[in-house]
């Protein structure tokens, strides 16, 4: 509570009016008008003004690998001490034997899309001499990929066989020498490395003034659920919108609506938000970030996704979420 009034003393952020409603209200009225202030653009635009978004926003991860797959490069780039994204390294790659997103499996095609790394195998873990010394496993299909009905799995970065032959492509994994392998291995700690694997050079230029309103508009839909406006949170929800467990729009409405009538006091905690333009789409983005939800009767800790579409006047439509 002290470091939230001095926090508003330092900055000037209307603090009369903050500490008069602390005085008659309470702690309470203030954090519901700081609430406010998290969904305002202006606020995310100033927080944006010196940042690096040449890829994003991004708050969790220091390393970025991104793939084009029509020049066969994997290209490393890490977190300098500005903390801007430079180029670092380059591989290179082969990918899957057809071009295009993959959509099922055994179509020999390397999906397009965002992917985490989800874990390392070595000889320790009996990995196939095959796929080389090293291979990381990507999270695909991720969440976007299940909304689109693709399938399949396996989508790693490995090496060369050790003991036989192979061909000039994969069957959807990105293959870079044994040498690659091992130095991608010593620049990288997989939890805060992000993959992003598109036809083309991944897109670099991302908009402050989108990222911005995107950032809002998440805060936003967040001081929706705290407060239990539902008509205000389902707002940002798209008509084509379905939950990762299969949920459509209509029984997601249903199941929201129950549990705002509960009326419970929550809290409700964002950090380590990241938001990317999802690779070969002009208005589709990825936020993840880490969620603290507390209220009554539940709590949650952990990773949150939303997939969200933008309309020509930049309002967001969560089209699935996990």
């Amino acid at each position: 509570m002290k470091y939230i009034l001095l926090l508003l003393i330092l900055t000037n952020m209307f603090a009369d009016n903050i500490l008069t409603n602390y005085r008659i209200h309470g702690i309470a009225d203030i954090e519901k008008q700081m609430d406010k202030e998290l969904a305002k653009e202006e606020y995310w635009n100033d927080i944006l003004k010196n940042k690096d978004t040449a890829f994003g926003y991004i708050e969790a991860y220091s390393n970025i690998l991104t793939c084009d797959k029509s020049k066969s490069k994997l290209d490393l780039y890490s977190l300098d001490k500005n903390k801007d994204f430079k180029h670092k390294k380059a591989y290179d790659a082969f990918t899957g034997k057809n071009k295009g997103d993959k959509i099922k499996e055994g179509d020999l095609k390397t999906p397009i899309g965002i992917y985490q790394i989800t874990k390392k195998l070595s000889k320790n873990t009996k990995l196939d001499s095959f796929y080389g010394p090293l291979a990381f496993v990507t999270s695909y299909p991720n969440l976007y990929d299940s909304y689109r009905g693709r399938d399949g799995d396996g989508i790693w970065i490995h090496g060369l066989p050790t003991n036989q032959s192979r061909d000039d492509f994969t069957r959807g994994c990105i293959a870079i020498n044994n040498t690659s392998i091992e130095c991608l291995d010593r620049n990288i700690d997989i939890s805060k490395t992000i993959l992003i694997i598109n036809d083309t050079k991944v897109k670099q230029d991302v908009s402050k003034k989108t990222l911005a309103a995107i950032l809002a508009q998440l805060y936003a839909w967040r001081y929706n659920w705290i407060y239990d406006d539902i008509n205000g949170y389902l707002s940002f929800y798209s008509n084509e919108f379905v939950k990762d467990d299969g949920m459509n729009f209509k029984d997601f409405k249903s199941y929201k609506a129950r549990i705002f009538q509960k009326n419970e006091r929550k809290s409700i905690v964002f950090n380590n938000i990241n938001i990317f333009p999802y690779p070969n789409t002009s208005n589709v983005y990825q936020i993840n970030f880490k969620e603290f939800y507390k209220s009554d009767t539940f709590k949650f800790e952990g990773d949150k996704t939303l997939i969200v579409e933008l309309d020509k006047s930049n309002k967001i439509h969560i089209l699935t979420e996990k």
